[in-house]
């Protein structure tokens, strides 16, 4: 995800890892909501995120943005479908 022109997530194939390039929470929650938007719009099939950064998701900072994007809890990590 871009935003900006700046890479600031990626999203690994598959869609199970994240990895992100910066810290900030502003630039972080506009590409979790874009991200949310691609699958919700049909562009991306349903997302089932498990590791981000190297870690667990849930033991992640991204784990609350992607929340507040729409992703839900399930026990194999956090999902949004489209």
């Amino acid at each position: 995800m871009l935003v900006d022109g700046a890479l600031a997530l990626y999203v690994e194939r598959g869609g199970r890892t994240l990895l992100s390039f910066t810290a900030d929470s502003d630039t972080l929650t506009r590409a979790t909501a874009a991200l949310a938007e691609a699958v919700r719009d049909g562009l991306l099939g349903s997302l089932t995120v498990q590791r981000a950064n190297g870690a667990a998701v849930t033991d992640s900072p991204l784990a609350d943005l992607l929340e507040q994007a729409g992703f839900r809890p399930t026990p194999s990590g956090l999902r949004l479908r489209n």
